[in-house]
């Protein structure tokens, strides 16, 4: 998708520009740049989209051979201000220490754990998200029929960019064009994203460097997706079952239904789960009714002191727990249940008769409103942005569009990114590689990733550039107070070339 000079004229909106002071909590302040605008991408010449970033960029002499970011979050369908707002930004809304909602409205406040000292940081709206979005088509303002022709264009070409491989070279577009307006093509490059996120960074560490010509020093994945298959649990299957089970073990713990009980530290605890899930429950599912009956009446005895649950009703699931059943089963004698994305929160159950859960889930649903305050305050007010477009935080329009090619959705293929992963470290020997997680997150287990990358077959030298952290908390672990500083102490190691 390259510009050409005779390209009809279609100018991006008003960017805006602002400079900030930053205090870090060891060192001297510094004064840094915020840089809020659109990149105009094209196809046959044709401007089609227009790409949304904020980039945080420190004032220095050095700027060239600063380290420098580019952050995304996933969905498929959600904006960059998760990371952008939560973590990794100079400024971020406030949680509570837990990590739990606190009450509205919003506030923003400096963020100390910001990634900012270390690293210059570019957050980037995927095309459908946040302030990017499809061109209209130019053709078809005075009639009718002309309009709706003009309007199934646009739709069209929206369809296109909500596809696993043209994500893909978007993403690598912007970085390209974005190194070269700022000349920056010298600095040391990391990719960094969360969930489906963290399936592109695995993805983009083969197709930045063999497409793009940019090389990585490292790359970050933050609560990946590595392989969907696992995340698709069914009757005959047995390896995502058990890389879910620790999690379900620790949310256990975390709310004193598992036998472990509180004082057990909970690196043992994840231990011994972690264990009984590959040597026992591995077995116990792929073997189904040729076990013999006191075999299966330990395992499923062994789940129930482990998991809080019922024996009755690990009987019935015959060992299989989806996440919504543990997350409304555990506390279904207090009419409570837990979230899918950290399962250590809980909230009332509106409906506790229903056959079904329809409430929403507390760790998701309830922050929509304040990442949406944050982000446009920050972009707005802070930065001072002008521009009437609705910030889209999460797009279930593009979650529900998102192809792996013309015909099938994403989610209903086995599509992976571990075979890519491998490949862009062999690509390139001196790239660093760092999985974190949340231990409490259902919806993409720590344990899977753990699993995988044990999996890859990796040479001495390459196993010491990968490793992966767990932290306290859920998918957004680092709502956590504690964690998020962790989080943060770990990364700048990690960019200094320690662990």
């Amino acid at each position: 998708m390259s510009q050409d000079p005779k390209a009809a004229a279609h100018e991006a909106p008003a960017g805006a520009n602002s400079t900030f002071s930053f205090q870090p909590p060891r060192g001297g302040k510094f004064r840094y740049t915020a840089h809020a605008g659109w990149t105009v991408l094209h196809k046959q010449h044709r401007p089609v989209a227009e790409m949304f970033h904020v980039a945080y960029l420190r004032d220095t002499r050095q700027a060239g051979k600063r380290p420098l970011t580019f952050v995304f979050n996933g969905g498929p369908g959600a904006a960059s201000a998760y990371l952008h707002m939560g973590a990794l930004g100079p400024r971020r809304v406030m949680f509570n220490a837990d990590g739990s909602l606190p009450a509205m409205p919003t506030q923003l406040c400096d963020n100390p754990e910001s990634w900012l000292p270390f690293t210059d940081l570019v957050f980037i709206d995927p095309i459908g998200t946040g302030l990017s979005r499809v061109i209209p088509a130019a053709e078809g303002k005075e009639a009718d029929d002309a309009q709706d022709k003009a309007d199934k264009k646009t739709r069209a070409v929206a369809e296109e960019f909500y596809s696993l491989n043209k994500d893909l070279d978007t993403l690598g577009e912007f970085i390209e064009r974005f190194l070269s307006d700022h000349g920056r093509w010298l600095s040391p490059v990391y990719i960094a994203g969360e969930s489906y996120g963290g399936f592109r960074v695995a993805r983009l560490v083969k197709h930045l460097q063999e497409q793009h010509g940019v090389g990585l020093c490292g790359a970050m994945l933050i609560s990946p997706a590595l392989e969907w298959y696992f995340l698709n649990s069914s009757d005959y299957d047995v390896i995502g079952w058990a890389a879910l089970y620790p999690s379900l073990v620790a949310a256990a713990q975390a709310h004193g239904r598992s036998s472990f009980g509180s004082r057990v530290p909970l690196k043992r605890v994840l231990g011994e789960a972690e264990d009984f899930a590959l040597r026992r429950l591995v077995p116990f599912l792929a073997a189904g009714e040729a076990l013999p009956a006191n075999e299966r009446r330990e395992v499923l005895q062994e789940m129930a002191k482990q998991t809080g649950l019922t024996p009755s009703l690990l009987e019935r699931q015959q060992g299989r727990v989806d996440l919504m059943t543990f997350c409304r089963e555990l506390l279904r004698d207090k009419g409570r249940v837990c979230g899918l994305y950290d399962a250590s929160v809980s909230t009332a159950d509106p409906f506790p008769d229903r056959p079904h859960y329809e409430g929403p889930d507390p760790t998701l649903a309830g922050i929509d409103s304040l990442f949406s305050a944050g982000i446009n305050s920050q972009l707005r007010d802070t930065i001072g942005l002008k521009t009437d477009r609705r910030y889209t935080l999460l797009s279930m329009e593009v979650n529900s569009s998102w192809k792996v090619d013309q015909k099938r959705h994403a989610f209903e293929s086995q599509v992976g990114s571990t075979d890519e992963l491998r490949y862009g470290m062999s690509l390139n020997p001196h790239m660093k590689v760092r999985i974190v997680h949340g231990l409490y997150d259902l919806v993409t287990p720590y344990f899977g990733s753990a699993r995988i990358t044990g999996l890859m077959k990796l040479d001495a030298e390459a196993r010491r550039r990968i490793d992966q952290i767990n932290y306290k908390g859920g998918h957004m672990f680092y709502s956590w107070e504690e964690s998020r500083k962790r989080f943060t102490a770990d990364t700048e190691a990690f960019y200094k070339g320690g662990k």
